[in-house]
């Protein structure tokens, strides 16, 4: 009740979560390699905890990491977006190029601080490699606020993504304000994706796996594509989880960013082969 259930439940949730951010970046930025990982976001929410971890802020007691992250990843989102855009219009192509050039950044932003705390550096590690470790109902308490805010709502308007696939013309014709709702989207997926880096740390590529294990399915639209790759995500990041714990002898726990890490990299260079592919299909 009090070791297995816990961890149980926040492994299920925050695979949710971040499926959830992974479908719904990919619907309102019309990329299917977008993820919080791949574009930089989870670092951006690693580092803000890391950052507050070392300066010792404490403003808003137990919420004050979870709060920095949902910062760092809104911010990160932003930041993107900003290096992506090409005169009025967003170059998918340079999203994916941004992302990594973030998470780099922020990866080294994240070992300065590291090595400056040297009572902290296990607490900092464990936002650099991920992992469900020790977590306790602590920390299902502080996820499941902002998880039961944002993913229900992204539940409940998942329609839009739809529409908003069809262009901004046509939603406009339809009666929708897309830039509105790519607002509303891109605020919900920073709170989830920083919400999830606050309890986990960085875990990677499940937000990626999920949604186009579906779309092999043949499951293309957005308003089934949603719930299901939630679905699919939590069991993902639960399988990985129980792999984690028992792939190694002796005990020893391998730390589930880490593996998520090994298994989802060769996934995305499938995919991003398998766009250039297509892209080139097309000519």
């Amino acid at each position: 009740m009090d070791i297995r259930l816990p961890r149980t439940i926040l492994a299920y949730c925050t695979g949710i979560a971040l499926s959830l951010c992974g479908a719904t970046l990919q619907a309102i930025l019309d990329n299917p390699l977008a993820e919080p990982f791949t574009l930089g976001i989870s670092s951006g929410a690693a580092f803000m905890a890391s950052l507050v971890i070392y300066l010792g802020i404490n403003l808003f007691s137990i919420y004050t990491i979870p709060l920095a992250s949902l910062v760092g990843a809104f911010f990160t989102l932003v930041f993107v977006l900003y290096l992506a855009k090409e005169k009025y219009f967003l170059c998918s192509e340079n999203l994916i190029l941004a992302g990594i050039v973030l998470t780099t950044f922020f990866s080294a932003l994240i070992s300065i601080v590291k090595s400056l705390d040297e009572e902290g550096v296990s607490s900092i590690i464990f936002w650099i490699m991920g992992s469900f470790a020790g977590r306790s109902w602590a920390e299902v308490k502080l996820f499941l606020p902002f998880f039961l805010l944002a993913a229900p709502t992204i539940f409940l308007l998942r329609k839009y993504l739809d529409i908003l696939l069809l262009g901004d013309l046509e939603a406009h014709n339809l009666g929708i304000n897309p830039h509105f709702y790519r607002l509303i989207f891109f605020v919900l997926t920073s709170i989830l994706a920083g919400a999830s880096v606050s309890v986990t740390g960085i875990i990677g590529f499940i937000g990626l796996i999920s949604p186009h294990m579906l779309r092999l399915l043949k499951i293309d639209t957005y308003y089934h594509l949603i719930p299901l790759s939630g679905l699919t995500g939590g069991c993902l990041m639960l399988g990985a989880d129980i792999l984690a714990r028992i792939v190694l002898p002796g005990g020893e726990e391998l730390p589930v960013g880490a593996l998520t890490a090994l298994l989802g990299g060769p996934f995305f260079c499938l995919l991003l082969l398998q766009k250039q592919k297509s892209k080139h299909d097309t000519f």
